[in-house]
């Protein structure tokens, strides 16, 4: 067996290209391998800067022997066939072809031994497939040539069992020859070198300031980090993101360590810290009281003379330079309070049907007063003022230069206005949560004033028809609708979502109130509104509740069954209580063998149905109820159903289930004792009614139909 080793060396690859491109170029070639007859042991993929490279271990020296039959016409059939099929088989004459007895009769047969090519052959065609293969997000041409790459490719290192593999890369009226050299850090060590095998590959690189493993400059990277912040007396500040970042971006880490000049650190830290890692890549520090450090870490990509001095300068200038921005900003954006930018807002278009920046923060002023209201401890005039100044920010230099600040400078510009903590913590709060890893606001405004700008801008979208499709979600709803879940779920909130999404109709122009009035097609707009959009929460509802390991269907179930007072279940809180009932009924015996019992009710009324074309309803004569059986049925589901709409409209879901629970007995009674297709057929219509009313009772808590396994 056999190792091969593949890189492809070119200019940088973006950072964020990288994980994904060594995924790719290992499933590319081991899924080529496999097509092959190639079998291998394992295979592992490697990616730096200026490199891709994959090692496969375990190859044959050749592809095994394959046998390739064709059966042709039978003995006997014209000669014209006999002759076509000896001629696209490569036979000379009959004598070449085997004859076999079939069960329908005796059949020529071509038969060829087709002898496996060496692996080494079969892998120059590989690679040139993998290299014109590899999906990158954005590729590009170079010099005359029409082949695509992330980046100018330089040379294709291509070697198996120690020896170069014949072959070449034709980039359209180019060539890169394979070979078996590579190249170093391309400062410090730009020379070609040969390699035999991987652990050769590997090492030469190391000796050459190129450390291969993405895992290994990463780890550097951080032990190096936190020993030079500890050495100052402070601690790295944890970004696994950015450590990620930087690791793709350098072949042989050095940290080296800056100072941040006094005047800076009266900056918010949130100004500091996203100038350093948004624009230059450093490494924010913290001093044990968990408050910003002073100094930064840069990641550099080369060992200098002066160990790193002017590397260190170059980079404390430029980010005096960033500072010093923020700090005119700074200055400048507390000159004017926020209450004062609300008319900046009139030119700011949030979406074209919907309006500007200014009519949305009227729309969620007056719906977070109304969410306000239904939340406990939440103080309507605060929530008035938090959701009327949560947009204010989006006018000043520091958001404009910084859009990841939104919301967290308004928070420290509202309190240099003087506003309350609270209004000031709504502002900052208003955009949360991002994403599933973020905290969720549980302040009583907070959480209206999020609550009303999600609901606001999930309305709108929906109004004018603008949902997701697919993978493609421009105005991220879906992030939105995770976000209201959350903000309820996690509040433990009673919110009448179909009340809330019609008030914020109302509150949408002239533009969405026609858009959805148009599509409604005669219905009411507001219902057709609350469908969509509690479909799509029911949908969001289920990727939230599956990482906590609770079933889709159960969701589906219980959100398919309508409100004690009517219309969908909208109350978020409520659903979860049903659906969490519903799962431990069912993990009961009663529940696994009522809902087999409910199946078979189900399938023979629905095969009757289709055999009679009658709808069997549900309504039961109980004059016709002749057995026992039938009749402690039919008394058992009348109470049963009377008990779980009580229990249901108290909210005592357990007590709903429990009466699902004893109509366990009498259904098994029936379905022993009964005959559903009696001879009388008026009493055969009253037993498949009885049997219909098994779902119509069971709806009262979930819709069974829904329940998978």
């Amino acid at each position: 067996m056999a190792e091969f080793l593949l890189e492809l060396r070119s200019e940088e690859i973006p950072a964020r290209m990288q994980a994904k491109a060594a995924a790719d170029l290992k499933r590319l070639a081991t899924d080529k391998l496999t097509r092959a007859s190639l079998d291998h042991s394992e295979a592992h993929a490697y990616v730096t800067p200026r490199r891709l490279a994959l090692v496969v271990d375990g190859l044959p020296e050749k592809q095994p022997d394959t046998t390739q039959e064709t059966r042709g016409p039978k003995v006997g059939a014209p000669d014209k066939a006999v002759q076509g099929f000896l001629r696209s088989n490569g036979l000379a004459s009959e004598a070449e072809a085997e004859i076999r007895e079939t069960e329908k009769g005796r059949f020529y047969y071509a038969v060829k031994h087709i002898e496996g090519r060496a692996t080494a052959t079969v892998l120059g065609e590989i690679v040139a497939e993998v290299a014109r293969e590899l999906p990158w997000p954005k590729s590009m041409r170079w010099a005359t040539s029409r082949f695509r790459y992330v980046r100018p490719l330089h040379d294709v290192l291509a070697v198996f069992d120690g020896a170069t593999i014949p072959g070449y890369l034709d980039l359209d009226g180019d060539s890169l020859v394979f070979g078996n050299q590579t190249r170093g850090h391309p400062f410090l060590a730009p020379d070609p070198v040969e390699v035999h095998d991987f652990a050769d590959y590997r090492d030469k690189l190391e000796n050459r300031y190129v450390v291969l493993d993405q895992d290994a400059r990463k780890q550097r990277i951080h032990e190096h980090a936190a020993a030079k912040a500890e050495a100052a007396g402070l601690r790295l500040k944890d970004d696994p993101a950015l450590l990620e970042e930087n690791a793709g971006m350098v072949e042989w880490p050095v940290v080296l360590m800056g100072t941040i000049p006094e005047r800076f650190m009266a900056l918010p830290p949130e100004v500091l810290t996203t100038s350093m890692r948004s624009h230059q890549k450093y490494f924010a520090t913290e001093t044990p009281d968990g408050d910003l450090g002073d100094r930064f870490i840069v990641v550099a990509n080369i060992e200098t003379p002066d160990n790193g001095a002017a590397v260190v300068a170059g980079n404390e200038r430029v980010l005096r330079a960033r500072l010093s921005d923020a700090e005119f900003f700074w200055d400048t954006d507390r000159q004017t309070p926020l209450a004062d930018r609300l008319s900046a807002l009139d030119g700011m278009v949030f979406h074209a049907r919907l309006g500007s920046m200014r009519d949305k923060v009227e729309r969620i002023q007056a719906l977070a007063v109304s969410i306000g209201d239904r939340i406990a401890g939440a103080d309507r005039d605060k929530a008035r003022s938090a959701a009327y100044l949560a947009k204010a920010d989006l006018t000043t230099g520091m958001v404009d230069e910084f859009p990841e600040l939104q919301g967290i400078m308004g928070w420290y510009y509202a309190r240099h206005d003087g506003e309350s903590r609270e209004v000031a913590d709504a502002i900052a709060a208003h955009y949360s949560p991002l994403g599933p890893s973020e905290p969720c606001p549980h302040r009583p405004v907070s959480t209206a004033v999020a609550l009303a700008d999600k609901i606001d801008t999930l309305v709108g979208f929906f109004a004018i028809g603008e949902t997701p499709t697919g993978s493609k979600d421009p105005f991220a709803l879906r992030r939105a609708a995770l976000g209201v879940i959350r903000l309820i779920v996690e509040n433990d909130l009673r919110l009448p979502l179909a009340t809330v999404i019609g008030e914020a109709l109302r509150l949408q122009g002239t533009d969405a109130q026609q858009a959805l009035h148009d599509r409604a097609g005669g219905q009411a707009p507001a219902d057709v509104l609350a469908g969509e959009l509690l479909g799509f929460l029911a949908d969001r509802l289920k990727v939230v509740l599956r990482d906590r390991g609770v079933r889709h269907d159960l969701i589906a179930a219980v959100f398919a069954v309508e409100r004690p007072e009517g219309g969908p279940e909208d109350d978020l809180t409520r659903l979860l209580a049903r659906v969490e009932a519903l799962r431990a009924f069912l993990q009961s015996d009663d529940g696994a063998n009522l809902l087999a019992a409910y199946r078979r009710a189900t399938n023979i009324v629905r095969i009757e149905s289709r055999k009679n074309k009658t709808a069997y309803s549900g309504e039961v004569d109980p004059t016709r109820l002749t057995e026992d059986a039938e009749t402690a049925l039919f008394d058992a589901l009348t109470h049963a159903e009377a008990t779980a709409t009580d229990a249901v409209r108290r909210e005592h879901f357990t007590d709903a289930m429990a009466a699902m629970a004893a109509l366990r007995q009498p259904v098994d009674r029936f379905f022993d004792t009964v005959t559903v297709n009696a001879e009388d057929p008026e009493q055969r219509r009253n037993r498949l009614n009885l049997l219909a009313r098994i779902g119509h009772t069971l709806a009262r808590v979930a819709d069974f139909a829904q329940i998978e396994g």
